[in-house]
């Protein structure tokens, strides 16, 4: 199948504010007391501040599976909280390639696939170790056992 030149060029001319809008490697300035800004600067805060209380309610815990499958809980909150307020300073800052939009995409799916992961450990190796209770009956000696 051949594509011709000129539907080629449509194609592009179609798509290509879209893909600068993604791109685009400067994508225009922005200030520290705008309302997107103050509210992500809030949300990585709350993912920093979480870290650490995920980090000592962890090591509080009684259950030794949860403990295991919590490990990367507070290192991935803090990583993830770091990133992103570099991103933004850097969109502040006008600093070029690390202020485009895309890397905000790649962000939100890397945080996306990591809770979806946790998710999936979580259901597939959470359990709680039930303690058995033995009772000393005196009369057990007496009664019919199994057949030897």
């Amino acid at each position: 199948m051949r594509v011709s030149k000129r539907r080629l060029f449509r194609l592009f001319r179609t798509y290509l504010p879209m893909l600068s809008y993604w791109f685009y490697p400067n994508p225009g300035s922005a200030d520290y007391l705008s309302p997107k800004v103050l509210i992500l600067f809030s949300v990585l805060a709350v993912f920093f501040l979480a870290s650490f209380a995920l980090s000592h309610w962890r090591r509080k815990h009684q259950n030794s599976i949860t403990r295991k499958l919590t490990k990367s809980w507070p290192g991935a909150l803090r990583i993830f909280a770091i990133v992103g307020v570099v991103l933004v300073v850097c969109r502040v800052e006008d600093i070029q390639f690390f202020a485009m939009r895309i890397l905000w995409v790649f962000w939100l799916l890397a945080l996306t696939a990591f809770v979806l992961l946790q998710a999936w450990l979580w259901k597939k190796m959470h359990y709680t170790i039930v303690q058995r209770i033995t009772v000393d009956d005196p009369r057990a000696k007496y009664l019919p056992g199994k057949g030897k």
